[in-house]
C-alpha cells in the first residue's frame, strides 16, 4: 500500500501512525501512574476504561497500513469496547466504594429505568427499588455483552472465511443483516443499565469527576459505532466514490480508520486529563450527609 502513495499521502499515514504511538505511549504512561497511585481494587478497571481510545487507535492504524485485515481489526475493536461497556459499569459501582457500600448507600432509593436507550421516551415508568438482585441483572446486562459480542464476531469470522458473510449482503437470505440485528439488540441492552447507574450515581460522584469520565466513553462509543455505522452505509450506496485501486467499500473502511486515529488521538489525551485530576473522596455512608454530593478533602 505505501508503494502507491504519493508523498502527500506517505505524510498523511506518517503523522497518522505517530498520531498512534504518541497514544500508546500515553496510556502506558498512564498505566504505571495507576500501578503507583491507584489502590489495586480499582486498577484493572481503571486500566480497561483507559485502554479504550489507544486500542481503537492501534487496529484503526493497523487497519489502515493493511487493508485486508480491516474485518480482523475492526472484529477486535469492537469486541474490546464490548468488555470496555461493562467495566464502566463495575467502576461506577466501585467508585462508590463497592456493591456492599453502594447498597448501604442507596438502601431507601430507586434505580430510574426511563433512561436511555430503551425507555428513554417512557418517562411514566415506576422506579425500581435498588437491592442486591436489582444491581445483578444491571451488571447481568453488561456482561451479556461483553460474552455475546465475542462470540457473534467469531461465528461472523468463520462464515466470512467461507463466503457466506458479507457487509454489503442484507438480503434476508444473508447472515450479515441477522447478526448484525442481534448484534444492534445486544448494544441496547447494555448501555441500557449504563445509563441507569449513571443517572443514579452522577450525584454521589460529582466530586470524582464521572459526569466527563461518562462523557469520554459516550465519545468513544459513538464514534466508534455510530460514525463507523454511517461511513459504511454511505460507502455501501456509493455515495462514497470508488478511487482505483479502492472500491466504495474500501475507501469507506479507509476513512473510517483515519478518522478514528486522530480522535481517539485526542480522547487518549482528555482521559489522561480526567483520570489524573485529584478529587475528594466520599464520606462512609453513616456519616454521609443528605445530599449524595457531599464529598471531603483527602488528606
Amino acid at each position: 500500500l505505501a508503494a502507491g502513495l504519493d508523498l502527500a499521502g506517505r505524510f498523511l499515514f506518517a503523522i497518522l501512525t505517530l498520531m498512534t504511538l504518541i497514544a500508546d505511549l500515553v496510556f502506558i504512561e498512564e498505566v504505571i501512574y495507576i500501578y503507583r497511585k491507584i489502590p489495586s481494587s480499582k486498577r484493572s478497571l481503571l486500566i480497561w476504561v483507559n485502554a479504550a481510545a489507544p486500542v481503537i487507535a492501534t487496529t484503526s492504524c493497523i487497519g489502515m497500513w493493511i487493508p485486508r485485515s480491516t474485518m480482523f481489526t475492526d472484529f477486535t475493536a469492537a469486541v474490546f469496547f464490548a468488555i470496555v461497556i461493562h467495566k464502566f459499569l463495575m467502576m461506577m459501582i466501585k467508585e462508590c466504594g463497592g456493591q456492599k457500600m453502594f447498597l448501604r448507600r442507596f438502601e431507601n432509593g430507586r434505580f430510574k429505568i426511563s433512561t436511555g436507550p430503551c425507555c428513554c421516551c417512557c418517562l411514566c415508568l415506576p422506579g425500581v427499588r435498588i437491592t442486591r438482585q436489582t444491581l445483578f441483572w444491571l451488571k447481568l446486562g453488561t456482561f451479556q455483552f461483553a460474552f455475546f459480542r465475542p462470540v457473534f464476531m467469531f461465528l461472523s469470522i468463520v462464515l466470512w472465511t467461507n463466503g457466506n458473510y458479507s457487509l454489503s449482503d442484507l438480503s434476508p437470505e444473508g447472515a450479515a443483516i441477522w447478526i448484525s440485528c442481534f448484534v444492534a439488540i445486544l448494544t441496547i441492552i447494555a448501555l441500557w443499565p449504563v445509563g441507569i447507574m449513571f443517572q443514579q450515581v452522577r450525584g454521589l460522584l460529582n466530586c470524582k469527576k464521572i459526569i466527563p469520565k461518562f462523557a469520554l466513553y459516550q465519545f468513544v462509543l459513538i464514534l466508534n459505532h455510530l460514525q463507523t455505522a454511517i461511513i459504511n452505509i454511505l460507502a455501501m450506496q456509493q455515495i462514497i466514490p470508488c478511487a482505483p485501486p479502492f472500491s466504495s467499500s474500501a475507501r469507506g473502511a479507509y476513512i473510517t480508520h483515519q478518522v478514528l486515529i486522530m480522535e481517539m488521538f485526542l480522547i487518549t489525551l482528555l482521559s489522561r486529563v480526567v483520570y489524573r485530576r485529584k478529587y475528594d473522596e466520599l464520606e462512609p455512608p453513616e456519616c454521609a450527609c443528605e445530599e449524595d454530593g457531599d464529598c471531603k478533602q483527602t488528606p
